[in-house]
């Protein structure tokens, strides 16, 4: 007898805790009507809390572009609308829903990214750059939504975290919107074909890539597949390091000449990174077996790799030409990609990997600057310090601590911020805020997966060696405690380092590939993915590369030493 609980069974529990019942094309006199897109009403699914704005028959539009839509139904709506008794603000969440005319039987959860906000089109964006199509058009019923809060647009960096003063919007933010939404979406499901979906999924980067780690945990007999890409699962932690590295930064940055302040943008330019990345070439590039500008054996790498020798100028050395900067500016970089400690030495979050892509303005958005001029650069417009800085105090801090957002009010709380007195803080409750930070955003056990496992669950966890924002080791890391957890966690979860990417896509890397079909593959075929066949962007900075094979870690790809070195065939994946 085959133990796992199937959609079409669970849909019918969802029917039924919704006050209706499942009818999968065999409709019983008392069993709801199936609902065409226009009888899609609040009236007509009478769940509580849930209001539907609009549903509306849409034409196929855009064919052939990752931007396509099928004919399908449109439906928008809310949930559980409220005003807050803690910040007096309107919280509701939001979702929409998408339903296919042509329905391939499968439901497609979309992820999320930063601090959510906005119910972005629920075309089922899929994993890798240059996709030309998406899961809708490919016949899936898709699902997205807001995290159950809107941004506020007051003019400040802070404004898209400004939620986290109130307590539920915090939690609905770390899961409970993803779950509240899918049992809306598979009710939808039910009424408007007549029938469960056969498979689930559930498919996200960075944010979306933790929202997809905790469905697998928090959520696991509603998804058969997930694929988990840039995951911050330990998003608290990551928080604690974009004050990490501000002020690391900020020790070796040029001054303001008029009010003294570190104009952090110039502590480390771009040429200065590329001129790191090429160091890091220069000892790792051939450790594969080849010399293509490309770091496929990371982990030989970091052995390798000795920042203070190849980094740090001597007599006679040009800085930015033949070396980075004296010891102090290397030393600041290095405890940047040691990550995170207190004063008692012990780490706060993972370290970084040096890798070819820290060189890239992927890199630089998120850790440095954005690329294009800062009207007053002493206050940092990097994403760290902007979407991030805001994000530590206002979501991961318990109490919230709400600072000045205009002006100089978030970067002095980051340059400020006490990795003694500050940073336990992502671990607090409190009798108004009852769940801490590290409760809510992260999976309640990230090396238990049995629950998954049980019901045939299979994830895909993919993570760029060169992310600036999430660190590729922390997600490692994850890796093997689960596999100690559980010998047999490669039959169920496989984790893909990208070499190169940045955060999701970009880099000197080849970042575009198709794990959804490996996924499905893997839990409607019990096919497991033994590598991934990945191609390098139009964009890509590589040059004489048109694809590599991607690894199930811990292997890695390694040239054949005959092949073509261009092309993935030529290559093998190997134990480092």
């Amino acid at each position: 007898m085959d133990k796992r609980l199937t959609l079409t069974t669970l849909a019918a529990l969802t029917a039924l805790l919704y006050g209706c019942h499942s009818s999968s094309g065999d409709n019983k006199p008392d069993d709801p009507p199936q609902l065409s897109c226009a009888d899609i009403t609040t009236e007509a699914l009478d769940v509580p809390g849930l209001v539907i704005t609009n549903a509306v028959a849409n034409p196929a539009t855009d064919a052939g572009t990752s931007q396509s839509a099928p004919a399908h139904c449109l439906v928008e709506g809310h949930l559980n609308e409220r005003k807050s008794e803690v910040d007096n603000q309107q919280y509701a969440i939001g979702f929409e829903v998408r339903l296919p005319t042509d329905w391939n039987g499968r439901f497609f959860f979309q992820g999320g990214g930063g601090t959510d906000g906005a119910v972005n089109p629920a075309l089922g964006s899929l994993p890798g750059e240059g996709q030309a199509t998406n899961a809708l058009s490919e016949g899936y019923a898709v699902a997205s939504t807001d995290g159950g809060h809107k941004s506020i647009d007051d003019g400040t960096p802070a404004g898209g975290s400004l939620f986290g003063v109130d307590p539920q919007a915090r939690i609905d933010y770390g899961y409970n919107a993803v779950g509240e939404v899918t049992k809306v979406a598979q009710t939808l499901i039910q009424r408007h074909y007549d029938k469960g979906a056969d498979r689930s999924y559930f498919v996200g980067c960075s944010n979306g890539g933790r929202q997809a780690m905790v469905a697998a945990s928090r959520f696991a007999d509603l998804y058969d597949g997930v694929i988990a890409g840039n995951p911050g699962f330990n998003l608290p932690r990551a928080g604690i390091q974009h004050a990490w590295d501000n002020q690391q930064f900020a020790s070796v940055a040029p001054r303001d000449a008029a009010t003294d302040r570190p104009i952090i943008e110039q502590s480390f330019t771009l040429p200065d990174m590329q001129l790191v990345a090429g160091k890091v070439l220069g000892v790792c590039d051939g450790l594969d077996g080849l010399k293509d500008g490309m770091i496929l054996n990371s982990a030989a790498c970091q052995a390798a790799f000795d920042p203070a020798k190849e980094l740090v100028c001597v007599s006679g050395q040009t800085p930015g030409t033949d070396c980075l900067g004296d010891a102090a500016k290397v030393d600041a970089l290095v405890r940047v990609f040691d990550g995170p400690r207190n004063s008692q030495n012990q780490a706060l979050y993972a370290s970084w990997p040096w890798d070819a892509g820290v060189g890239e303005m992927g890199w630089r958005i998120w850790k440095l600057a954005m690329p294009f001029p800062n009207p007053d650069p002493t206050i940092p417009n990097s994403i760290i310090a902007t979407m991030g800085g805001s994000a530590l105090p206002y979501i991961f801090m318990t109490p919230p601590v709400q600072v000045p957002g205009a002006g100089h009010g978030l970067i002095d709380y980051l340059l400020g911020y006490d990795f003694d007195a500050d940073a336990p803080g992502i671990h607090r409750r409190t009798d108004v805020y009852t769940e801490s930070s590290m409760e809510f955003m992260t999976p309640p056990n990230p090396t238990d997966l049995g629950a998954f496992n049980a019901k045939g669950g299979k994830m895909i966890v993919y993570h760029g060696n060169s992310d600036p924002v999430f660190s590729v080791h922390d997600t490692i890391q994850w890796y093997e405690n689960l596999k100690n957890a559980d010998a047999e966690a490669g039959d169920y979860a496989r984790l893909f380092t990208v070499p190169g990417q940045n955060h999701c896509s970009g880099g000197p890397s080849t970042s575009q590939f198709d794990l959804l079909t490996a996924l499905v593959d893997w839990v409607e075929n019990d096919k497991a993915p033994e590598q991934v066949i990945a191609m390098a962007s139009p964009d890509s900075t590589l040059s004489g590369v048109e694809s590599r094979p991607l690894c199930p870690y811990p292997l890695y790809a390694r040239y054949d030493g005959h092949g073509d070195p261009k092309v993935a065939s030529s290559f093998e994946c190997v134990e480092p």
